[in-house]
């Protein structure tokens, strides 16, 4: 599991990015970068990192279903994921 404070951040820039996400457009569009520069460094969406929902791990991360492989692999053992069953033979 990752760190708390490092969940935390996550969230924090996710909130940014949808806060300032139409302002950004706008900026953009209309080509003013000087004060595209003066909004906040974390409500920029490069800055963002693909994290698993369950435990905040950033490696082995799987898009389409938001967790990553370690999380993917358990919850398809237990059943937990509708269609998905593990292999066995």
């Amino acid at each position: 599991m990752a760190k708390l404070s490092v969940v935390a951040r996550q969230a924090k820039r996710e909130h940014l990015v949808a806060v300032f996400a139409a302002k950004r457009k706008a900026l953009k569009e209309a080509g003013d970068y000087l004060a595209l520069d003066k909004l906040p460094r974390n409500a920029s969406p490069v800055r963002l990192k693909n994290r698993c929902k369950l435990t905040g791990r950033p490696k082995g991360y799987m898009g389409k279903f938001g967790i990553c492989r370690n999380q993917f692999r358990q919850m398809a053992s237990d059943g937990k994921i509708p269609g998905l069953t593990k292999a066995s033979w």
